[in-house]
């Protein structure tokens, strides 16, 4: 099941099919052992503005306790309702300390990509899908 997220929500088909149009920084803490957790939030630079928002989810994989800060590029996001609700996620990383490895694409149902880097501090192995939401303060 695992693979399949990571097929669905791994790297989009076409580069050309993105276009940037925002950028995001996220921070959140992630609890995994066989299942995980994550609660934080961060926020959305869109059309000259700056939106705040929560993000929580559950998901399979992983073990450890690890505090995750990504930053990232926002696609194909038209307007600012597109952003919050359900997106589906692919990922890999590690870490141990404060070295880390990982690359994030997550993709909603509008249409809305995210490429986020990521950046953990704490031990933990992540490999596998989540489902996170997001909601505007």
């Amino acid at each position: 099941m695992a693979a399949a997220v990571v097929a669905l929500a791994g790297r989009p088909s076409a580069a050309e099919d993105l276009k940037p149009t925002a950028t995001i920084r996220i921070e959140q803490v992630q609890l995994a052992w066989i299942g995980s957790g994550n609660l934080g939030g961060g926020k959305l630079e869109f059309g000259g503005k700056t939106y705040d928002f929560t993000i929580g989810g559950l998901g399979i994989g992983g073990f450890g306790v690890s505090k995750i800060t990504a930053t990232g590029t926002i696609y194909n996001l038209s307007k600012v309702s597109d952003f919050p609700g359900s997106y589906v996620q692919g990922r890999y990383g590690l870490a141990v300390g404060g070295a880390s490895t990982g690359e994030l694409w997550l993709k909603n149902a509008k249409g809305v990509v995210m490429k986020l880097k990521a950046e953990r501090q704490g031990l933990a192995l992540s490999l596998g899908g989540d489902a996170i939401y997001i909601d505007l303060d």
